[in-house]
């Protein structure tokens, strides 16, 4: 029995084991299954690798960083933003990949028309995110509590020019569906878009925000679906 997994903390709720269990049965793959692995420390996934037939992990909140001294080598693009979401297991080496760069590309390409981004946060998702607007020639500024600019740095004016505001923080995530970024949703209209990674609730409180002003929204299940593809595509390639 061939065995894939996700490795992460909390992970009740979680996109990937219904998404692959489902895939494998529609599709008639049969001898493999996918697993939540959840651990306190990311040293312990080591753990799992020794003791199972693993053969690829996908990686989400607090880990996409953390793992990488773990591994042995690291794709381009998961070096670049020095973030892994995905890992292949290949010729007994553990191989970094980061497929939420491929998601979200193809989720942004029906928003050529913004050319100016805030993205909220500056941990592993949002590496990717700036990876992509980079390569797309976006403008675009991050805010963070350690970031150059925080918070408080979001005005009208800045929000007349930036449009695009991607959250890329846990904020609002399921349990916690009451938080959301702290950002002057006063000043959003209708010609803002709010763009959410997170997909559980579907609705968060940031994008009911934005809804209220009359903004476009969009959630992460998109991304989210195109990134496993990929992730499943690097499993079961050769190289």
């Amino acid at each position: 029995m061939k065995v894939y997994g996700l490795i992460g903390k909390k992970l009740d709720h979680s996109f990937s084991l219904k998404f692959f269990n489902e895939k494998f049965k529609k599709e008639k793959i049969s001898n493999v299954v996918y697993k939540n692995f959840e651990i306190n420390d990311v040293k312990d996934f080591k753990q799992i690798i020794n003791r199972t037939n693993i053969y690829g992990l996908n990686v989400t909140i607090p880990y996409k960083q953390t793992i990488i001294p773990y591994l042995d080598a690291l794709c381009p693009e998961a070096k670049k933003v020095n973030s892994v979401n995905t890992i292949k297991i290949y010729e007994n080496k553990l191989i970094g990949y980061n497929t939420d760069i491929i998601g979200f590309e193809h989720s942004i390409n029906t928003l050529k028309k913004y050319k100016k981004a805030i993205i909220l946060g500056n941990g592993g998702s949002s590496q990717a995110i700036q990876y992509v607007l980079d390569k797309l020639n976006k403008e675009f500024i991050v805010i963070s509590r350690t970031s150059k600019y925080n918070y408080t740095y979001i005005d009208f004016n800045l929000l007349k020019t930036h449009k695009l505001i991607i959250n890329t923080t846990p904020l609002g995530m399921f349990p916690k569906i009451e938080k959301y970024p702290n950002i002057p949703y006063q000043y959003l209209d209708s010609s803002h878009y709010l763009y959410d990674l997170i997909y559980n609730p579907p609705i968060t409180k940031f994008l009911e925000e934005g809804i209220k002003k009359g903004s476009k929204t969009r959630n992460g299940l998109d991304m989210l679906k195109k990134q496993a593809e990929a992730s499943w595509n690097i499993w079961n390639t050769q190289k």
